[in-house]
């Protein structure tokens, strides 16, 4: 059969494409090359994620730059791609295949004249031959769109991005360094005693907002919510060619997540009381060291995670947050790393670890 070179390269090429951008901007590409008059073009999937709901890609003609619009869950329903495309000229969109929830594909034409408000027929009947063709090609980028949002939600950016390489084998895993950040609510099971399960809920996922939002918007990753517990990573980055700077930039990092976790603990604390409600007394460690990071459990069920003696010495320190007074508690390898201004607390025994841990605080706890 002898197709048009747009169409082969739906059936033959399109699938591997490496995410929906590429495809949408190759395609539209290969149709201006085939002598549609695109000023534009838009891509739209379904996603299953907690906060988006869908995304867009936005693909200029002029430019070949694609940009990205998203849709939120909580938000009302918006037509990005085809707002996107009204502004660019005359509309061409459909969904592609049988579901309601098929990705919706979508062109703007070049007007022709005074009042060309819409394709020709016959570049209307082109638009609706590459909408078939593309639906295979598009069926397996949505599918690998769905599982990637699903891995990253569940598992966290990193993580999701080594499992979906391939790190799936039991045992498995590198030694990184990473500063490690453990945080826990205090006297969370009295608290839960007395209050209802979905009050309870809504509290947890408060403070998990503050404590992953920051871990997040510091360039963290959450590994771990255990009960009312959190473990994050601040992986070291930069190439070893300089690795006191790299290993620095990471207990920096970290330092600025704890300490944007605090703040939004004491303001989500301002609003509890204004309520009427109990606060959310919390305590949270830094510690910097190797961990090793990948697949630990049964044969057929595997937690993608981080284990060793860092791990362990995060996890005790946390523990002397109430007995010590303090919200924020922090290593001598990670102060040793930083030059914040931090308030020493002397050496204290850690239960299960061999020697003294050098002990600070924030300056302003």
């Amino acid at each position: 059969m002898d197709l048009p070179p747009s169409l082969a390269w739906l059936i033959d090429e399109a699938t591997a494409s490496p995410g929906p951008e590429r495809f949408l901007a190759e395609l539209g590409r290969r149709l201006l090359a085939d002598g549609l008059a695109l000023s534009g073009g838009a891509l739209t999937l379904s996603v299953p994620h907690p906060i988006i709901a869908r995304r867009t890609w936005l693909w200029r003609a002029e430019t070949g730059a694609v940009i990205e619009a998203l849709g939120f869950a909580a938000a009302p329903r918006s037509d990005a791609g085809r707002e996107w495309l009204i502004g660019l000229g005359p509309v061409w969109e459909e969904r592609v295949g049988a579901s309601q929830d098929g990705a919706m594909l979508g062109w703007a034409g070049i007007g022709k004249g005074e009042g060309a408000d819409e394709f020709a027929p016959d570049e209307a009947a082109r638009l609706q031959e590459v909408a078939r063709f593309a639906a295979a090609p598009l069926a397996a980028l949505a599918a690998r769109e769905a599982r990637a949002a699903l891995l990253e939600a569940y598992l966290g950016r990193r993580s999701a991005a080594r499992v979906q390489s391939g790190a799936l084998a039991r045992g498995t895993g590198e030694t990184i360094r990473a500063a490690l950040l453990c945080a826990d609510l205090r006297d969370f099971t009295a608290l839960s005693q007395v209050t209802e399960p979905q009050a309870m809920i809504s509290a947890l996922d408060a403070y998990f907002d503050r404590v992953a939002g920051a871990v997040h918007a510091f360039g963290g990753e959450v590994l771990k919510f255990i009960g009312d517990g959190v473990l994050a990573i601040f992986p070291v980055t930069r190439a070893s060619g300089n690795e006191a700077g790299a290993d620095r930039e990471a207990c920096e990092a970290a330092l600025r997540a704890v300490a944007a976790c605090r703040a939004g603990m004491a303001h989500l604390d301002q609003m509890r009381r204004a309520q009427g409600l109990a606060p959310l007394p919390f305590g949270a460690a830094l510690h910097f060291g190797e961990i090793l990071w990948g697949n630990i459990g049964a044969a057929d069920r595997l937690d993608f995670t981080a284990i060793g003696p860092a791990v362990n010495l995060v996890s005790r320190l946390e523990g002397l947050c109430k007995p010590l007074g303090h919200s924020v508690l922090i290593s001598g390898a990670v102060a040793a790393k930083t030059e914040a201004a931090l308030t020493p607390l002397g050496e204290h025994a850690l239960r299960g670890i061999a020697a003294p841990c050098a002990v600070f605080t924030l300056a302003e706890d």
